[in-house]
């Protein structure tokens, strides 16, 4: 478990294609480095990996076929940098809110505004059938960061994260382009509150004869 406080940014010093996915070498931070161990859960750009191996600052991690093709990661290259947070220990603030690191989808970013004056931003969009998720004023991770949403556009997909100076400065946001694609986890309980509502809706509706059962789909 995470809260979406990015604690820093790590760099890609190596990514080799193993039978199963890639091992992901990241150089750490020296301040994320206390009491890591072989086997410890982290955040890397928002998905959970399991650290395989350490060799003083440099971190190994395995990412499986599967979780390259759901997230971003496959898209990561040496050099790039990556938004890290070690996993939450009982006790610790929750800054943010309560995040999984099973990334939901992907999104792509459509415009991002880092620079000059007004309000620093990032939009992206995401398939259809996740805007019903998304809301105004609502909670998302986004590359593992918990951000609110301040405008939505659910009919196109789209959404709007507005973004303070700090959060800059400590993610890796600075990076990203146009076309980039960014990892999206959805708050799970609203997910799961919306699929409940979504299927008794339905289900009323055909018990009435007015829409035909969905067979349980969100």
């Amino acid at each position: 478990m995470f809260t979406g406080i990015v604690r820093g940014r790590g760099r890609i010093v190596a990514a080799d294609l193993q039978d199963t996915g890639t091992r992901f070498r990241i150089r750490f931070p020296d301040d994320l480095l206390g009491g890591l161990e072989t086997g410890a859960s982290v955040a890397v750009d928002g998905v959970c990996l399991t650290v395989v191996r350490i060799a003083g600052n440099e971190i190994d991690f395995d990412a499986i076929a599967g979780t390259l093709a759901l997230t971003n990661l496959g898209d990561r290259r040496i050099g790039d940098e990556v938004n890290l947070e070690r996993s939450a220990r009982l006790g610790d603030e929750v800054g943010g809110h309560h995040v999984s690191g099973h990334v939901s989808t992907t999104g792509v970013v459509t415009s991002i505004k880092l620079e000059g004056a007004g309000n620093h931003h990032l939009e992206f969009e995401v398939e259809p059938q996740w805007s019903r998720y998304i809301f105004l004023r609502g909670f998302l991770a986004v590359d593992g960061a918990s951000l609110t949403v301040a405008e939505a556009d659910p009919a196109r997909g789209r959404f709007r994260i507005n973004l303070i100076p700090e959060t800059i400065r400590n993610t890796c946001f600075r990076r990203y382009r146009a076309g980039d694609r960014v990892n999206i986890e959805v708050e799970h309980q609203t997910q799961v509150l919306v699929d409940v509502v979504t299927r008794t809706i339905e289900a009323a509706l055909a018990g009435r004869g007015i829409l035909r059962p969905s067979n349980g789909s969100p």
